[in-house]
C-alpha cells in the first residue's frame, strides 16, 4: 500500500508511523469512556451549561489574575508591606466604595471559579450518582455560605466597633 492510498475505512495512513500504522486488519485499540451512558442519562442537556462554565473559568481566571496581582502590588508593595496591615488599614480601605467593590469582585470570582473547578472534579471522579449529589450539595452550600458571609462583612464593616 502506498502512502497516498486510503484504507477501506477511509482513514489514510498515520504519518511517521511506518509499518505500525493502523489498518483495517490492525485497528487502533478501543478506549472505554470513564462512565458509560445509560438509558437514564440525558442526551445533551448539559452541553450549553458546560460551554458556559468552561468560558467562565477562562474569563474569571484572567480577571482574577488582574485583581489579585493588582491587590498584591497596591496593598503590599506600594503601601508599605505586610507590617502596615491591621484593623485601621482595613477600615481605611473599606471606607472607599472602590475597595469594597474590588474585594467583593475578588471574593465572588474566586469562590465561583473554585466551586466550578471542584464541580468538574466531582463530576469526573465521583462514580455513584448519589455520591455526586451529596458532594455537589456540600460544595454549593459552602460556596453560597462563604459568598453571603463575605459580602455581609464587606458591606456591614464598622470601623467604630468596640
Amino acid at each position: 500500500m502506498s502512502t497516498t492510498e486510503t484504507t477501506a475505512s477511509g482513514i489514510g495512513p498515520v504519518e511517521g508511523a511506518g509499518a505500525s500504522a493502523y489498518t483495517v486488519d490492525n485497528p487502533a485499540p478501543l478506549i472505554e469512556p470513564p462512565r458509560k451512558r445509560t438509558k437514564k442519562s440525558p442526551k445533551s442537556t448539559r452541553g450549553n451549561f458546560e460551554m458556559a462554565a468552561w468560558l467562565f473559568m477562562r474569563l474569571s481566571g484572567v480577571v482574577l489574575v488582574v485583581l489579585v496581582i493588582g491587590h498584591l502590588l497596591i496593598q503590599l508593595v506600594l503601601d508599605g508591606g505586610v507590617s502596615k496591615i491591621g484593623f485601621a488599614f482595613v477600615a481605611g480601605r473599606w471606607a472607599s466604595p472602590f475597595w469594597q467593590v474590588w474585594d467583593l469582585l475578588m471574593l465572588w470570582l474566586a469562590m465561583l471559579h473554585g466551586a466550578n473547578g471542584l464541580r468538574t472534579v466531582i463530576n469526573d471522579y465521583a462514580e455513584r450518582p448519589n455520591t455526586r449529589l451529596w458532594l455537589k450539595g456540600l460544595l454549593y452550600t459552602a460556596t453560597v455560605f462563604t459568598i453571603l458571609l463575605g459580602t455581609l462583612v464587606i458591606f456591614t464593616f464598622d470601623p467604630n466597633i468596640r
